[in-house]
């Protein structure tokens, strides 16, 4: 059995961006749950690839840094001067020399590109023997692309960028998409042969096909299926239509594998996110990092997810969610806050205005409305009354509180920690419980009620309220 030619992926990643405006290098740019290299590293990765180069430039030290973390497998190359593509890659090949086999070249700002798209090229390319193999697209509107100009039998001539190309050449629709398949050995010796007499004075990639066509070697052509994955950005409108585009995909692969989306044009899912069959997702939703979402579980309308763990048959409504793990079966919203460190167990709630921080609920439990859960861990069938406030901060140090089983707490009570109430207690509405309250017992910090007869009448006159306690007064002495 003969064995694999290897195979070394060099990404193109040290441009500047300048029309992004941005102090974030363009490839470093966010989209959908990665940066624009992020995508095209997963690319690699998927190809089963031998080596990743990483040619950087511009801020290479910031991009490197994300390379350390995000791609560690990845070896950044760096290029100091920016004398353009050609450049690029014989500093990627001098950093290599002992690579053999085929170089697959690929733009860090092309982020819809598929592994299956690159699969094709380097079938085409291994398949005819090729030196060089370029991926082209259709595209309606050329501009500002390079052009694959063929030979009347349909051959590749060479590539011509489009300030180098003549009016004729400008009307030619099969553009290059900087993506291409090399034989290494060639590619190296064809570089050295490259020089700047062109419009931009930099060394063109694009003319190692011409080269090697004048040796007599075969270049090859590989047609995209879909022109969009060819697409790179320049700035922030071209990026956000490339967002769109992902965000249709993404969708589209999430529709046909049984989940749900209510209005895809309005649902926004990273492709870190995962989700299972049955699952809904409502209208205006945002789902992304590490997000995970059951089957039978809803989300939103309105809700936002970050981190966050959904599990079967939960509910998710016009929430926003960082780091929480929502149980089974249990309702979340509406217009609550949850934040890193909340677990909700089978069939708890968090129901309204309801903030929660490293806060545990067990199962049953709920918390119906406007009240703040910080540093709380709350039993089995607790119930939490409207306008509770845990206060979990002295201004210096942060500390728990404990509900215990079936325990009841009253609305507007504040639970100053560290305190603990026992299971079965119950602590009256409007205290301020400081002290722990055993179980079975009822805490109370109320002071005693006292009304001061006729107080309106006096510090009120001539208002409306003291005229409806007069007429409140004459009625009942009527009675």
């Amino acid at each position: 059995m003969s064995q694999a030619p290897s195979r070394t992926v060099v990404v193109l990643a040290a441009g500047e961006g300048k029309r992004m405006k941005s102090a974030t290098p363009k490839v470093l740019q966010p989209l959908l749950g990665r940066t624009l290299l992020g995508h095209v590293l997963a690319v690699a990765q998927a190809i089963h690839t031998d080596r990743t180069l990483v040619v950087v430039g511009h801020k290479a030290d910031q991009v490197g840094a994300y390379l350390a973390d995000a791609a560690p497998e990845a070896t950044p190359v760096l290029q100091a001067e920016q004398n353009g593509t050609g450049h690029a890659v014989r500093i990627a090949l001098d950093a290599a020399p002992e690579l053999t086999g085929t170089v697959v070249v690929l733009s860090g700002d092309v982020p819809l590109l598929r592994p299956e798209t690159v699969e094709a090229l380097l079938s085409t390319h291994e398949r005819a023997g090729a030196a060089a193999t370029v991926l082209s697209a259709e595209v309606a509107e050329p501009g500002g692309l390079g052009r694959i100009v063929r030979d009347k039998d349909g051959n590749l001539e060479r590539i011509v960028e489009q300030k180098d190309a003549s009016a004729e050449e400008r009307l030619i629709r099969e553009v290059n998409s900087g993506i291409y398949a090399f034989d290494a050995a060639l590619l190296r010796e064809a570089l050295g042969k490259l020089s700047t007499d062109n419009a931009q004075g930099e060394e063109y990639l694009t003319d190692v096909f011409g080269i090697l066509a004048s040796q007599g070697h075969p270049v090859a052509i590989e047609v995209a299926e879909f022109a969009y994955e060819t697409l790179g950005c320049n700035d922030r409108a071209e990026l956000s239509r490339l967002r769109v585009l992902m965000r249709d995909r993404v969708n589209d692969g999430w529709m046909r594998s049984g989940v749900l989306l209510l209005d895809p044009a309005t649902t926004w899912i990273d492709v870190t996110v995962t989700l299972e069959p049955d699952a809904v997702v409502d209208q205006n939703c945002k789902l992304s990092g590490s997000t995970t979402v059951a089957r039978d579980a809803v989300i939103g309308p309105d809700t936002t997810l970050i981190d966050t763990t959904v599990a079967e048959g939960a509910t998710v409504l016009r929430t926003h969610s960082i780091g929480a793990q929502i149980g089974p079966e249990a309702t979340v919203g509406p217009f609550s806050f949850l934040r890193p460190g909340t677990t909700l167990a089978r069939k708890s709630k968090i129901g309204g205005f309801v903030e929660a921080k490293n806060a545990e609920l067990g199962e049953g439990a709920k918390v119906p409305h406007l009240t703040y859960v910080g540093d709380a861990t709350i039993g089995p069938k607790a119930n939490i009354g409207a306008g509770t406030i845990f206060a979990n901060y002295d201004g210096v140090r942060k500390s728990r509180t404990v509900v215990g089983e079936a325990a009841f707490v009253g609305s507007d009570t504040v639970l100053i920690a560290p305190v603990e109430v026992g299971p079965g207690a119950y602590v009256a509405a409007g205290s301020a419980i400081a002290k722990d309250v055993p179980a079975g017992n009822l805490g109370v910090t109320r002071a005693q009620q006292r009304n001061v007869e006729g107080w309106t009448a006096r510090k009120r006159p001539g208002t409306a309220s003291a005229a409806a306690a007069e007429a409140a007064d004459t009625t009942s002495e009527q009675e």
